[in-house]
């Protein structure tokens, strides 16, 4: 029998969820590096009076890769409606930080899950505790918070991190080491991609790897965080991050997307990427630009199977 292929998948939000979802149908090993810098909503509520990791993107994780009825997936994702001190909690997030409470570790209590929801593959945190993510402005402001940091309309220079000392999961790095193929993104470049890749240890070992590594830039900027980004200020913002040689494709969109989509994301100020070639180019990254869309309730997505094919070919 041929060895799987080993695929490590690093981000957050709904772009990782979509894009595993695809990975899964395809017989590889995958590993999900998964952002703890989430502190809104119901895991910022958790992460706050519990004191652990938040388990929101990590949940939808492991919903993506689970195999299970639909009506075990629908009932980790419930949302409560009201209940005093329920209301806004998903089911999958109480159940989480339970786990994690009674193996007193949150990397553990989800591996215990991962074997509940038969998960295919495996997920880990990107530190086995909650980072603080805070933004430097080009005014100069700082702001603390990841769901504080697009809400206030200005343009953001840096991110960080805090404990500036926190540890990656021994076996992320691991994973990381293994991979045939590393890919990053796609998801909010600052708030979900880039708190994995400032975690001390992460970036070194990625550019370490043997693995071919893979950035899937966004299709759409997101306002107040990438307005009025192309394809290689995304590259930019990388680098400026981490340094050069951390990635060897970029897979950019060249589909045509519908004028009325278009118009849809016009009222939440968002605008399709701009494909500037001869700028990417200049970073000696190979690009890969191809149609990956698919269209849903009038939202934009990642086709999640050609993009894995996509993967595959690559690795």
């Amino acid at each position: 029998m041929e060895k799987k292929k080993k695929v490590v998948v690093i981000g957050g939000g709904t772009g990782l969820s979509v894009l595993l979802r695809g990975l899964k149908t395809f017989p590889v090993d995958i590993t999900a590096i998964v952002t703890v810098a989430d502190d809104g909503g119901s895991s910022g509520r958790l992460r706050k009076e519990l004191h652990i990791p938040p388990p929101g993107d990590v949940r939808n994780v492991l919903v993506a890769l689970a195999e299970v009825e639909p009506l075990v997936e629908q009932l980790f994702q419930h949302r409560f409606q009201n209940g005093d001190g329920l209301s806004g909690h998903s089911l999958g997030n109480l159940l989480l930080a339970g786990m994690t409470s009674l193996t007193g570790d949150f990397a553990r209590g989800i591996s215990e899950l991962s074997k509940v929801l038969n998960v295919r593959g495996k997920v880990y945190p990107a530190a086995n505790q909650s980072i603080v993510l805070h933004a430097k402005m080009t005014d100069g402001t700082i702001v603390t918070g990841e769901s504080k940091i697009p809400q206030v309309g200005k343009q953001i220079k840096q991110v960080y991190v805090t404990p500036a000392n926190v540890s990656p999961l021994k076996e992320s790095i691991e994973a990381i080491q293994q991979a045939d193929s590393i890919v990053i993104g796609p998801g909010s470049l600052y708030t979900s991609v880039l708190p994995n890749l400032l975690v001390p240890g992460i970036t070194e070992e990625v550019k370490k790897a043997a693995a071919k590594k893979i950035y899937i830039c966004n299709v759409m900027t997101q306002p107040g965080e990438t307005d009025r980004y192309r394809a290689s200020d995304h590259v930019k913002a990388i680098v400026d991050h981490c340094g050069n040689r951390l990635l060897d494709y970029i897979v950019v969109n060249q589909q045509l997307i519908p004028q009325d989509i278009i118009s849809r994301y016009a009222e939440e100020g968002a605008e399709p990427v701009e494909f500037d070639q001869m700028q990417l180019k200049s970073y000696g990254i190979r690009i890969v630009n191809e149609s990956f869309l698919q269209y849903k309730d009038k939202l934009i997505r990642h086709d999640a199977n050609k993009v894995a094919q996509m993967i595959l070919q690559l690795t």
